[in-house]
């Protein structure tokens, strides 16, 4: 008896040993696999500051060349406009000589610089004679406010707009200001203007080549 006695304390310090040696073992694993999660955490947390700064400089870098398209859109929109003003300014002067020969190949050309400007979004428009002065479509020459009930009496270079947004007013020339209860009638739509030679006549009035009085 005493020696199975010695015998099953033997077993006992032995598993006591092995015990103690998986607990030892088991704390080491514990302490790596936190260690790796730590790790982890970090290197994922460093990730996503790369990500976030990756992500600013590209924003920074693609806002840094959506301003220089604008501002290259606002110097060709500026070099086209001037361009469209000089071959007005063409056609006006034709139109004030009263020959017929030179108007009709110069209108056509000026048609065509306008159909070409709004291939690229870039519409002219004209003001009719008579119609009422507007501050948001029409401007004078000196930048002046005309006076109340002021008319158009003729306009000077077209306006234009760049896919819908306002570019430049129209610059008119104002007649003599009307009363107010003319001013309410030459604000009522004119009639329909007679189509301009090699225009068509369903085609806007009020995007072809303008003519000068």
């Amino acid at each position: 008896k005493l020696q199975n006695l010695e015998r099953i304390a033997g077993q006992i310090s032995t598993a006591t040993n092995d015990w103690q040696a998986v607990h030892l073992q088991s704390e080491k694993t514990s302490n790596a696999a936190r260690e790796i999660a730590e790790r982890i955490t970090n290197e994922a947390r460093a990730f996503t500051e790369f990500l976030q700064k990756a992500n600013d400089n590209e924003k920074a870098t693609l806002r840094l060349e959506v301003d220089k398209l604008r501002r290259v859109e606002g110097e060709w929109l500026q070099v086209l406009v001037r361009i469209l003003d000089h071959a007005h300014a063409l056609h006006a002067g034709a139109v004030r000589s009263g020959q017929s020969r030179m108007v009709e190949p110069i209108q056509q050309f000026l048609g065509a610089c306008h159909d070409s400007a709004r291939r690229v979004g870039l519409a002219p428009f004209a003001a009719k004679p008579g119609e009422a002065f507007d501050a948001q479509r029409h401007q004078m020459l000196d930048g002046e406010a005309p006076a109340a009930g002021a008319t158009v009496a003729e306009t000077v270079a077209a306006g234009f707009t760049f896919q819908g947004r306002l570019v430049r007013p129209v610059l008119v020339r104002i007649g003599e200001a009307q009363p107010a209860e003319h001013a309410s009638a030459a604000a009522e739509p004119a009639p329909a203007p007679v189509p301009a030679p090699g225009t068509t006549e369903g085609e806007d009035q009020s995007q072809l080549p303008l003519a000068a009085s």
